[in-house]
């Protein structure tokens, strides 16, 4: 495993972080040494969460661990969305901002696992907010993109 670079906000090569991801056809040994990465690099950043073009790949692979469990998860996408809550995001790609931004209260996420498996997450709380950002810079959207209002600092 090795931690790779984040790409913020104003690097060089943050386009990726505007563009929509490319799915992964085929789950190779190279798709899953990225998610071992991008979970050392989320871990490691003391994040809950990180998507592939947050590491500089334009694919739809996504790691989050709330506290309760890793979900490493290749291809997201929400399949059902219910309620609303407003909440406090921050990202590693936008480092000294937060915002409040208002999500679906809960999600059901359907994806591959690294093993090629099909799963599906119900979520609430702070999972579901997790999994929609994170989802959310697959097809190029920011967390700013969304905020009723954006703060930087603390």
């Amino acid at each position: 495993m090795a931690v790779r670079k984040i790409v913020t906000l104003g690097d060089s090569g943050d386009k990726v972080l505007r563009e929509k991801a490319q799915p992964v056809d085929k789950i190779t040994p190279q798709i899953q040494k990225l998610i071992r990465d991008m979970t050392e690099t989320m871990y490691r950043a003391q994040g809950v969460g990180l998507a592939a073009p947050q590491v500089g790949v334009s694919l739809r692979v996504i790691v989050v661990d709330t506290g309760s469990n890793l979900y490493q998860l290749i291809n997201p996408e929400i399949v059902a969305r219910e309620g609303e809550e407003k909440g406090r995001e921050g990202c590693l790609s936008i480092p000294g901002v937060w915002g409040e931004v208002v999500r679906a209260a809960s999600v059901l996420v359907r994806a591959l696992t690294p093993e090629g498996r099909e799963v599906s997450i119900e979520a609430d709380g702070l999972l579901a907010r997790a999994l929609q950002h994170e989802i959310d810079h697959l097809d190029g959207i920011l967390f700013i993109d969304r905020a009723e209002k954006v703060y930087e600092g603390q």
